[in-house]
């Protein structure tokens, strides 16, 4: 029986494969990858490298085995048909009688855009029979924390969130809670709402940065039609601006505030506050 981990040399496939190898040998870990040259370091430590692709479904034929443990990523490529290419992993895996599928989707709350793809591959896993758990990943701290540049740069945080709140975890504690799953019992048919213990709002986070920066960093709220300017201005496709801001409006409306305390009790500590994201984010 092998652990399975799509997306294994991505932002949070990798915490994920990092946290398997402290409780697991490593030849019971095999990283499914698109690139092997990336996960090169994991092959050196014992890992086992599959190359597939979500958008190739022969890739995965004979990939999986009876009985192993799956987690399927999500695939970040939100102008794809993300569906149907996690619907070819769901296919390989039923074909092969896994004992588990995991897979990342989003809060169930959640009625932006962003989540429309999740709930459709919400419905092919449970419709394919495959013992599943579906771990609804709240956002994570790294969407801001990542991005600090331009914040620091005008002095302001610009969303279109309102005074919602959200709460935001570290991808570690995500990877965490996927990790516990796979290597424990129990879990089958289940899902969890997962997000961080303590919600915080957008001018919060602003005065968690001006504190650690002692410079004065202002909220700017705005519409979700300027956010959507001020994204695609700054590059970003038009389209994945457009999600963008209407999570934020999912975040106005309250929709990213998980309350179930699944994610603490899943890993067994407290998840990671957002002011000490950011103090681990901001220049020495």
């Amino acid at each position: 029986m092998s652990i399975v981990v799509t997306g294994a040399t991505g932002k949070l496939g990798r915490h994920v494969v990092e946290q398997l190898l402290e409780k697991v040998p490593a030849d019971r870990v095999t990283a499914v990858v698109r690139s092997a040259e990336k996960a090169r370091d994991l092959a050196d430590r014992g890992v086992r490298i599959a190359v597939a692709d979500y958008n190739a479904p022969e890739s995965f034929d004979g990939l999986f085995a009876a009985g192993d443990k799956v987690l399927l990523i999500s695939g970040s490529e939100v102008d794809r048909d993300r569906v149907r290419q996690h619907t070819v992993v769901v296919d390989a895996a039923k074909a092969a009688g896994v004992a588990l599928l995991a897979y990342t989707s989003a809060p169930g709350t959640l009625t932006a855009a962003l989540a429309d793809d999740h709930r459709g591959t919400e419905q092919v896993l449970l419709a394919s029979g495959v013992p599943y758990v579906l771990l609804r990943n709240g956002w994570y701290h790294e969407n801001y924390t990542e991005n600090l540049a331009p914040v620091l740069e005008h002095g302001a945080v610009v969303a279109a969130a309102g005074g919602g709140r959200v709460s935001s975890a570290s991808r570690a504690d995500y990877a965490a809670a996927a990790v516990a799953v796979l290597t424990g019992e129990g879990h089958e048919n289940t899902t969890y709402e997962l997000g961080g213990d303590e919600a915080w709002s957008f001018a919060e986070y602003a005065a968690e940065l001006s504190r650690r920066t002692g410079r004065e960093i202002t909220y700017n709220a705005v519409t979700p039609e300027a956010l959507t300017g001020i994204l695609t201005g700054a590059g970003l496709p038009e389209p994945l601006a457009a999600v963008l801001a209407g999570v934020d409006a999912s975040i106005a409306r309250g929709e990213l505030v998980v309350s179930t305390g699944d994610l603490s009790r899943l890993i067994g500590r407290p998840t990671t506050l957002i002011a000490e994201a950011v103090a681990a984010a901001l220049p020495a």
